[in-house]
């Protein structure tokens, strides 16, 4: 029997783990909250929830120590799963905190929803996924599959080739990225009920050996 994998959920002080957490127990893997570099070891894995601004989130992470850190855990191709303002700090930045450096790991920019009679933003609530790239995070989930989302802000990425998922609200954007062992999603699946915590399950089995 396969050991739960031990995976490193960053505390960088801002927001409500707690439903992050249970989703992932449920899946299947033990959760270690971590908020320093030495928190990282013997992790197979970080998860990086995110809610607040794009500036608090960098700027706590660098506090915190834990800017250079999860570069190199990202440069290293290691499993990441960033959600929501955790996927956006992805990229190179944001129209939500100018001159802010995310991780930058994808290139890429973070831009809000256009200013439209009759657009609403934030975006709030469930909207369908438009699967555009294999990817084993979405396997043996139904079409049209609908996941929650909450946000005024996007990426979007330079390299159209990393999109796995998009939705639509007023325009069309990029809802799932991924690269190797490193993904991000702008929904919540720990709010997204039984569809979300299947996508938690299938990365949990891709942690303990299954194919990315």
């Amino acid at each position: 029997m396969v050991s739960p994998p031990l995976v490193a959920m960053i505390d960088y002080g801002s927001g409500n783990l707690r439903s992050v957490e249970k989703a992932l127990q449920h899946a299947g893997a033990l959760v270690k909250r971590v908020d320093s570099p030495a928190g990282l070891e013997g992790c197979a894995a970080v998860v990086l929830p995110g809610v607040g601004s794009f500036g608090d989130c960098a700027c706590s992470l660098e506090e915190r120590g834990l800017t250079g850190p999860l570069r190199a855990w990202l440069a290293a191709d290691r499993p990441y799963l960033g959600i929501c303002l955790g996927y956006q700090i992805l990229f190179e930045g944001s129209e939500e905190s100018p001159g802010v450096s995310g991780l930058a790991h994808w290139a890429g920019h973070v831009v809000r929803f256009p200013s439209r009679p009759g657009l609403k933003v934030p975006h709030i609530g469930w909207n369908n996924l438009l699967l555009r790239a294999p990817d084993a995070f979405f396997a043996a989930l139904t079409d049209p599959t609908f996941a929650y989302f909450v946000h005024s802000f996007y990426p979007r990425p330079s390299e159209a080739g990393i999109i796995t998922a998009a939705s639509t609200h007023g325009v069309e954007f990029a809802a799932a990225c991924r690269r190797g062992k490193v993904r991000g999603v702008q929904f919540h699946p720990e709010k997204s009920q039984a569809a979300g915590l299947r996508m938690l399950e299938n990365f949990v089995a891709e942690i303990c050996g299954g194919e990315f």
